[in-house]
């Protein structure tokens, strides 16, 4: 079994090169934080230093100089996106505001009704408890992971959905 040398210089060219890809990675998992993006910033350059033949006191020393220094320019990055809140065209929240006709009864208890939307078929709840009947058009007001807050279109009359006809 072989056992690792932490005291050789090719030893710590690998190691930063792994916890770069490591905060790289956990970054992108938590998305729009700045958390780890700033240690993956730090352990690139150490890795870099390291591959050159720098020494692992300089290693770790710009580590920590890259990594707090990438910590404080993107910081005031992250809190204006985080007051900006989400961009209403991007992913689900592009969403809000478009129009959907209801396909199963919301009932405004604690049932979900569906909705078609585009094409796609979303669970929804109304936002204020109102019983929504199937075939009235709504309102997309919010996105709560997988389901729609809607509200009654008022403006647009029910027109009920015909089930076709069973009889023999």
């Amino acid at each position: 079994m072989a056992v690792v040398d932490w005291g050789d210089p090719e030893t710590w060219c690998w190691i930063w090169l792994v916890a770069t890809v490591v905060f790289g990675v956990g970054e992108m998992a938590v998305a729009g934080s700045f958390f780890l993006a700033p240690f993956a910033i730090g352990a690139a350059v150490a890795s870099a230093l390291a591959f050159a033949g720098v020494p692992l006191a300089g290693e770790w020393a710009a580590f920590l100089a890259v990594s707090v220094g990438s910590f404080l320019a993107l910081r005031p990055i992250a809190k204006r996106l985080d007051r900006e809140g989400p961009r209403l065209g991007i992913g689900s929240h592009r969403q809000i505001g478009q129009t959907a006709r209801v396909i199963d009864a919301i009932d405004g208890g604690t049932d979900l009704g569906s909705v078609m939307l585009g094409g796609e078929h979303w669970r929804a709840e109304s936002t204020d408890g109102q019983q929504i009947p199937v075939g009235a058009t709504v309102s997309v007001v919010e996105v709560r992971g997988t389901r729609l807050l809607v509200r009654l279109d008022p403006t647009v009359p029910v027109t009920p959905r015909i089930e076709p006809s069973t009889s023999d």
